[in-house]
């Protein structure tokens, strides 16, 4: 599979991409050191060449993570990182009280001042290992900064060589519009957006989508699987151990899990003539609608990146994406 360019920009993703979240623990009732590292080698060696994490992920410990994986590495990968939600810098937006791997309490804002983002860079590029960052994204909007102004220290980190593109996640339209708009009207361009899509999580397609198709953004789509509940792995029984964020996720109440059991055994016909498993048939969907670049999909130990990279090894037909669609209408009704 051929890497796939993210927007205008000169940066090319693999159309699966690894996903660090998980990896670092955080929300996601911990994780494995050696099983991490092993997941990227693995994924990359298969073919899933970019790797996206973010400072937040663990408070900086998914990032050292991918560091280390990255190390003797660094010229077969893109690395993907995030900044704008702060832990230790109580300025910003609606403020969070959650608690670290430790166990203790922090509060998170929503901080995209320019200064925080050119702090959160340099501790970026430092964890990493690396001496710019191929694609850096604003996690979320901070509602107390105006977008210009952030977009604006993000440009800069771009002159400085800090960082090769820069990209937005979870933006709306209109905050999609004002930092495309700003970076055109001086010369630069926004590579991408980052928001979740999935076969039961459609939102985007309404405004978002076609506003990223029409002014040539890319999207690196999160969620693609709903956190594991595409996979097939999670009943309506299932239970979460403690400290896994999953167990009051919308998409985990046991009438979308209900209806998601019925549309798999819907299209495990198509799986079973592409030798796909769900969560491949799933991830292969995801990545080729029209206007989508890459999903992003964890992996926590070396055989699940195996597993994923499959995704890229097949092609479905226009008659069987329409009917993965359809199995699923049912359940994203009930998403919303």
């Amino acid at each position: 599979m051929e890497l796939r360019p993210l927007g205008r920009s000169d940066v090319k993703v693999s159309p699966v991409t690894f996903g660090a979240w998980a990896i670092g623990g955080w929300m996601w009732g911990g994780s494995e050191e050696a099983d991490s590292i092993a997941a990227i080698h693995a994924a990359v060696d298969a073919g899933i060449t970019s790797i996206d994490t973010a400072a937040i992920y663990g408070q900086g410990y998914s990032e050292e993570l991918v560091g280390k994986a990255i190390k003797g590495r660094r010229d077969k990968v893109q690395v993907l990182t995030k900044c704008g939600m702060r832990w230790d810098d109580a300025r910003g937006s609606e403020p969070w009280a959650t608690k670290n791997n430790a166990g203790e309490p922090i509060t998170v804002t929503r901080n995209s001042k320019p200064d925080s983002i050119e702090v959160e860079c340099d501790r970026s590029l430092t964890r990493l290992g690396i001496d710019v960052i191929d694609l850096y994204q604003i996690h979320w909007p901070d509602l107390t900064t105006p977008v210009e102004d952030s977009i604006e220290a993000m440009e800069k980190l771009r002159k400085a060589g800090k960082i090769r593109a820069i990209g937005v996640s979870n933006y709306n339209g209109v905050q999609l519009a004002a930092a495309d708009g700003w970076l055109k009207s001086h010369g630069s361009t926004l590579a991408s957006l980052q928001p979740p899509y999935s076969v039961i999580n459609r939102g985007i397609e309404k405004e978002v989508l076609p506003l990223c198709r029409e002014h040539g953004i890319g999207t690196v789509v999160y969620s693609p699987m709903e956190r594991g509940l595409l996979t097939g792995k999670y009943g309506p029984d299932h239970k979460f151990p403690e400290g896994d964020h999953r167990a009051n996720y919308k998409a985990f109440k046991p009438e979308v899990r209900k209806a998601v059991q019925n549309a798999l055994a819907r299209v495990k016909p198509i799986a079973d003539q592409h030798k796909a498993t769900f969560a491949q048939l799933i991830v292969n969907w995801t990545f080729n609608e029209p206007g989508v670049t890459a999903a992003l999909v964890g992996a926590r130990n070396a055989e699940q990146a195996k597993q994923n990279a499959g995704a890229m090894a097949f092609t479905l037909t226009a008659d069987e994406r329409q009917t993965i669609r359809t199995a699923f209408d049912a359940a994203a009704k009930l998403m919303g």
